[in-house]
């Protein structure tokens, strides 16, 4: 029985390949708010220091010193989360820290406008209400997205990956022609994940429960794969993987290349 595979939430490159991005984790988002909170709290705690010396010099008047604190409140809560988000393209404090960068739901780079919306959002959500606002609009969306989120059309993305396994395969020599040739685009995600596990530990398995495991995960995959080379099955899922793996990763660098083009577009504007 085939599982049903959701691809409302893949993202696309310009040649129209499905790349695998992931949006930060809820609790990883929310720890990343909690951050960039705290800076903006901060900011304007150094400016309730200054303003006591500022009245205390006599530099500051009743009338000033308000206009001079709504001004602070606007720097420090509007004007500052915007300004980071620009100019790290997308990122902030909190954000490096988690390993996210907010993006567009088409997987593109978020502008000013996005930030703009965020920001002005953010100060309901995140500072008037602490974090309750954001927490309870995140917990039930998929991508852990906010209200600003919700209405700029952004979400966080995740950009900290883990490095690669050192055992991860290579092309048998044997499957060198039939990698010239061969389609596994439509490989589901679940089932490529399974016979990576099973290829990571094949070594420590039983020699039969091995090439039984293999046969049953070759003979799921071969729906998907085409041709289907006349090799063992463990050498045939090898090949899926690596090729899987070098066209996600040709994706992920046009999609990189298309994020910067973009970027740089816009800041050249």
């Amino acid at each position: 029985m085939s599982v049903p595979i959701d691809v409302s939430d893949e993202v696309l490159s310009g040649e129209a390949v499905a790349i695998d991005v992931q949006p930060v984790g809820f609790l990883l988002r929310a720890l990343g708010a909690a951050i960039d909170m705290i800076v903006g709290y901060a900011v304007f705690i150094l400016w309730l220091f200054l303003r006591i010396w500022l009245l205390d010099a006599g530099v500051l008047d009743e009338a000033t010193d308000r206009i001079a604190t709504v001004a602070a409140l606007v720097v420090s809560f509007v004007v500052l989360p915007i300004t980071m988000e620009v100019a790290l393209k997308g990122r902030s404090l909190g954000k490096l820290a988690v390993g996210g960068r907010i993006v567009r739901v088409d997987g593109g780079a978020a502008g000013f406008r996005h930030a703009f919306i965020r920001a002005l959002l953010g100060v309901l959500e995140i500072y008037m209400t602490f974090g309750g606002l954001a927490v309870l609009t995140g917990a039930f969306n998929a991508r852990s997205q906010r209200l600003g989120d919700l209405v700029a059309g952004t979400y966080s993305q995740r950009v900290r990956t883990p490095a690669l396994p050192s055992h991860a395969p290579a092309l048998p020599p044997a499957l060198t022609g039939w990698a010239q040739v061969a389609d596994v685009a439509r490989m589901p995600d679940r089932l490529a994940r399974r016979i990576s596990q099973f290829l990571v530990s094949a070594p420590r398995m039983l020699p039969d429960a091995r090439a039984r495991v293999a046969l049953d995960l070759l003979t799921e995959a071969t729906p998907f794969v085409s041709p289907v080379p006349p090799v063992p099955p463990e050498q045939v899922l090898m090949g899926i993987t690596v090729l899987r793996r070098e066209r996600e990763r040709r994706a992920l660098e046009n999609a990189d290349r298309r994020t910067e083009r973009l970027t740089g577009r816009r800041i050249g504007v």
